[in-house]
């Protein structure tokens, strides 16, 4: 059979054009054993459909599912251990299937400015798996994953608040009823650390949300100053509190001694 590897493309067309599935099957084998992922995808995509209910049925299309991963053609990869983990939920590789359904969306998640909705699908892929096959050895490396993507997505919050944050006034009356982009800077930010409570991130979200309600008051309506003041003045107070170490804490200083002016506290 390593002579059938050794001939040129028109060998392949050969192959690819034989009514003989057995023998195509054994190529494609052949194939993805040398590393050949492209010729083996396009061979088991035509073949998986003959072999439903034959005994090597499972096989060829985990093999074609590892074949489009190896490949990096990761969006067909997770489609295809999709339809092998709903085929064979009890299968020989449903295990390892469902592992690289997670791992397929993994290599193909966005930067985090982008939408995260694949990150999403992944964590919820790994989730699975991890739910599944707790006893799996491929837990820990499935969790690190999940891990890895969760930060993703609280790296997308905080650029989203920090827009807000940069964007200020310039495109929402401060003193109107409607939400400011300080406010949204706020709310984006305390969504977050809610949402991810032990993020690397932390205390970037906090720096956001004590400046942003300063920010806030400072620009604030005549009604509306005194309170976003003292509502100011407690964040710095808790900013201190929660990070003593931090650069930001002169920063945390500075309008507490401005808030007490104001409010006479």
């Amino acid at each position: 059979m390593a002579a059938l590897l050794s001939g040129c493309a028109s060998e392949f067309n050969r192959v690819y054009k034989s009514t003989d599935n057995a023998y195509k099957y054994e190529y494609a084998k052949q194939c993805f054993a040398m590393g050949k992922f492209q010729q083996s995808s396009a061979l088991l995509q035509e073949l998986v459909t003959v072999q439903k209910g034959r005994s090597n049925a499972q096989e060829s299309l985990f093999m074609l599912g590892m074949a489009l991963y190896c490949n990096r053609d990761y969006d067909a990869a997770s489609t295809t251990f999709r339809k092998y983990y709903s085929s064979y939920p009890k299968g020989d590789f449903a295990e390892q299937a469902s592992f690289y359904i997670g791992q397929s969306l993994y290599e193909s998640v966005p930067e985090p400015r982008l939408d995260q909705s694949p990150t999403i699908a992944a964590i919820n892929a790994y989730q699975t798996f991890i739910d599944n096959y707790p006893d799996s050895p491929r837990r820990e490396e499935a969790q690190q994953h999940l891990f890895a993507l969760q930060d993703n997505l609280v790296q997308k919050e905080y650029l989203s608040a920090k827009l807000y944050y940069n964007l200020g006034g310039y495109f929402g009356n401060i003193n109107a009823n409607t939400e400011s982009n300080y406010e949204s800077c706020i709310i984006t930010a305390q969504n977050a650390l809610r949402a991810y409570p032990y993020s690397d991130l932390r205390e970037k979200f906090s720096v956001l949300i004590m400046k942003s309600k300063y920010l806030l008051a400072e620009n604030s309506s005549e009604e509306k100053r005194i309170d976003r003041y003292r509502d100011a003045e407690d964040e710095c107070y808790g900013f201190l509190n929660e990070f003593p170490e931090s650069k930001e804490c002169e920063t945390a200083q500075k309008y507490i001694a401005k808030c007490k002016k104001v409010t006479g506290d």
